[in-house]
């Protein structure tokens, strides 16, 4: 379960954020997720849970955002939103296309106390 890890990290980053700004206390994470990145989500939420507990961010709610995936296309030289990797341009009916967004995951901004 590498969701684990990722919150590991997320709480990794939150602590150091906490000692750079001085706060003691995160209410609200959010993440920026993109449709490929292979995040579970409710893999990610439990992770979080169990990782949290005596960092800043313990009790802090998790709202995840999804980022669209993204890719440009071959044919008609514009980038377009995807559902799926293996998906036709949208726009012109092409398949080649060359994914351009869509894997990231990260912190957009926190609210803390």
């Amino acid at each position: 379960m590498h969701e684990m890890s990722l919150a590991e990290g997320i709480r990794d980053i939150v602590q150091d954020q906490a000692r750079a700004h001085g706060f003691t206390r995160v209410t609200v994470l959010r993440l920026e997720i993109g449709r490929f990145a292979g995040v579970e989500k409710p893999a990610l939420e439990f992770a979080f849970d169990v990782v949290m507990r005596g960092s800043p961010a313990e009790g802090a709610r998790l709202e995840m955002i999804d980022l669209p995936g993204r890719a440009l296309c071959y044919d008609c030289r514009m980038t377009v939103e995807i559902a799926d990797r293996f998906d036709p341009c949208p726009l012109c009916g092409g398949g080649r296309l060359l994914p351009a967004g869509g894997d990231e995951m990260r912190i957009k901004d926190m609210e803390v106390a």
